[in-house]
């Protein structure tokens, strides 16, 4: 039996009424293009297979994991696997039948958030994401404005992604199982931004800059970027700390910066 590796967070899913909640939240159908990320032991690839008729893309970066998954599912010659580390992979390459690519998997804690980034380089070709995330990240990912939770994860996500967390997965479910709880989150790339920043790398400048010190106000976090009379034209109190700003308005910031 293939023993779980702390170096590639690797925590397998067993629990079989977790796995049919998580498909049934996804509701793959035979004509989707669907990629799962890290499969593991294959305990919602098969599931997966069985809905999609056959035809699935699984990534896997541990290479003791491959044999094992080519020896369960030797029947499904629609089944791809690919040897690869996800946060280096190409994507598009998966991408040239024109269908739009459905992503899913039990992400690592450890590279989570930079494999969220990595595909949203290819949210023209994607659909959306179904992840298994630490509970605290979904929560991030989702929070508005004023949650606890707020900052600079949600925003970036939410601006380029409608975020939504469906539901909490116990550590039980899993083995061995994690010292956190899980959640399952839904991103759905938008085709458009909400609200338009006018250069991307500005609005990640004043975002980052805008949560460095979170019990700072925005004119101390911004010194440099907005000025007093900056903040008078675009109605935003000076004296306000970030975590109270919707996303627009680092928008409007940036633009404003940027303009």
């Amino acid at each position: 039996m293939h023993k779980a590796r702390k170096r590639f967070g690797q925590n397998f899913l067993h629990d079989s009424n977790v796995i049919d909640r998580i498909v049934g939240s996804i509701g793959p159908k035979p004509d989707q293009h669907l990629v799962e990320i890290g499969p593991g032991r294959g305990a919602i690839t098969e599931p997966l297979l069985d809905a999609l008729g056959g035809h699935l893309d699984v990534v896997e970066l541990d290479r003791d994991l491959i044999p094992i998954l080519k020896a369960q599912f030797f029947r499904h010659d629609g089944l791809h696997i690919h040897e690869a580390d996800a946060l280096q992979f190409d994507f598009r390459a998966l991408a040239a039948d024109g269908r739009p690519l459905r992503m899913v998997g039990n992400l690592p804690y450890n590279i989570s958030t930079p494999l969220m980034f990595h595909l949203l380089s290819y949210a023209d070709i994607i659909l959306d994401m179904h992840f298994m995330l630490q509970k605290e990240v979904v929560q991030r990912l989702c929070a508005a404005p004023g949650d606890n939770a707020y900052g600079r994860l949600g925003i970036m996500m939410q601006y380029q992604c409608e975020t939504r967390y469906m539901f909490t997965v116990p550590p039980g479910a899993f083995n061995p199982p994690p010292k956190v709880e899980s959640a399952i989150v839904r991103l759905t790339p938008r085709k458009t931004p909400k609200y338009q920043a006018n250069d991307f790398a500005t609005f990640e400048k004043v975002v980052k800059a805008a949560f460095a010190q979170r019990r700072k106000t925005l004119k101390n976090n911004l010194k440099g970027l907005l000025d007093e009379d900056g903040f008078a034209a675009l109605g935003i109190k000076p004296s306000a700390r970030a975590e109270t700003l919707p996303i627009e308005n680092f928008v409007s910031i940036a633009n404003h910066i940027s303009g």
